[in-house]
């Protein structure tokens, strides 16, 4: 299961990257191989639950010898335990059977849907093979990490090359990298994804984060258009011209096309006017060439400005009244009315008399507050019975005066 450990090695004689060692672990004697020497970078990429232990010795020809005779023997417990079990009736797919080196134990690989009672087994299997058994249940990814030899690209797989842990692989990695959706294609030996969907995917987040996405509208050199399709290596984009064409174009064009050209500058340019002081005017500069006399007559007027005057303006209470004549209540001799009558200037209060206003109602004003006039029903139409002008009156409303 490429299980990874750290051992204290107390031996002068020095160990190299690829020694075959025999250590101690908490399952027994094991065979091991030195990856390299433990520093704080080589810690911290250990998994969280890893082995420690001690390394006892180096591997001796008769270690060799006794590994390669425990190997072979595995192939037939194999074998007689896969016929325990089908003797036992338990529903669980054997995978491996290993035996440890020291002969402490035996552990027995299997792949099962959900948790199975196998106390009965482990006793059988104990009288059978006279030693310690532990069962260890895995998931089709580990069965593939112990049985599996070589890819779909001609290497050996992942997981039993290098993988140390299972990588999470799910089909956003997959539709990103615009990879097939064929699940024969997309999936390793395991019947899941491959875990090398995982390798370029970072890679592939980065450039869709700098490219524009699709249905975005670009500046090409041909012209503006709109983005139907991107390959994300290539930084290419395929866009839709206004005529109706697809063509490709690459980042470094469109970034140029929106750019723009540079500006050219015309070596005789020659000065433009003199300033009032006597100083020369480049041209571009935003010197007043009018009088602010001038200029105020011609800007526009803001709508804020017609109504409150200019920016500047002292407040209402410091203006002088600049010969506007006063405005008072009443008569010009008089004070004005007192509190609760009627103030309309110099015209006594009461109806308007003329003609209506436009926004006023139509129709000859009521004296004394008499009784409001009828009101006009409308012609009959064909709108929904609910609608209609005689049934106004029915309904809640109806009810309520009967009720009263």
């Amino acid at each position: 299961m490429r299980l990874m450990g750290l051992f204290q090695y107390n031996s002068e004689v020095p160990l190299f990257r690829g020694a075959r060692v025999i250590v101690r672990t908490s399952r027994g004697q094991e065979v091991a191989t030195v990856m390299r020497e433990a520093d704080e970078e080589s810690i911290a990429r250990l998994p969280y639950r890893h082995e420690e232990g001690s390394v006892l010795r180096i591997m001796t020809p008769d270690d060799e010898t006794e590994c390669r005779r425990i190997h072979m023997a595995e192939k037939d417990e194999f074998f007689r335990a896969r016929a325990i079990i089908e003797k036992t009736d338990l529903v669980m797919n054997l995978v491996r059977v290993e035996h440890i080196y020291g002969g402490e134990r035996l552990i027995v690989y299997y792949v099962a849907d959900g948790r199975i009672d196998f106390r009965e087994l482990v006793r059988i299997l104990a009288a059978e093979f006279q030693t310690r058994i532990q069962m260890y249940q895995i998931g089709v990814r580990d069965e593939s990490r112990l049985m599996a030899d070589v890819g779909d690209c001609g290497r050996e797989v992942c997981c039993k090359a290098f993988l140390t842990s299972m990588i999470s692989v799910n089909m956003k990695m997959a539709k990103l990298q615009k990879a097939t959706l064929d699940p024969t294609k997309i999936s390793g030996r395991c019947g899941r994804l491959k875990c090398c969907l995982t390798y370029e995917y970072e890679s592939y987040k980065e450039l869709l984060s700098i490219l524009p996405p699709v249905g975005a509208t670009i500046v090409t050199p041909e012209g503006p258009g709109v983005v139907v399709g991107q390959e994300l290596l290539a930084k290419r984009l395929q866009v839709e011209l206004n005529d109706r064409t697809r063509k490709y174009f690459t980042m470094d064009e469109i970034e140029a096309a929106a750019a723009g050209p540079l500006p050219k500058e015309d070596p005789d340019a020659q000065l433009e006017r003199i300033d009032e002081t006597g100083g020369f005017d480049y041209p571009g500069s935003s010197l007043p060439t009018e009088t602010p006399s001038e200029a105020a007559s011609t800007a526009p007027i803001r709508r804020s400005e017609r109504r409150r005057g200019p920016k500047g303006r002292p407040p209402r209470g410091e203006r002088l009244p600049e010969g506007r004549p006063e405005r008072r209540h009443g008569t010009p001799g008089n004070a004005g009315p007192a509190y609760g009558e009627p103030r309309r200037g110099d015209r006594p209060a009461g109806p308007r008399k003329g003609p209506s206003r436009p926004f006023e109602k139509s129709g000859p004003p009521r004296q004394g507050g008499g009784p409001r006039p009828p009101r006009q029903a409308p012609p009959p139409t064909d709108s929904p019975r609910r609608f209609r002008h005689e049934n106004r009156n029915r309904g809640f409303h109806q009810k309520r005066r009967e009720s009263e």
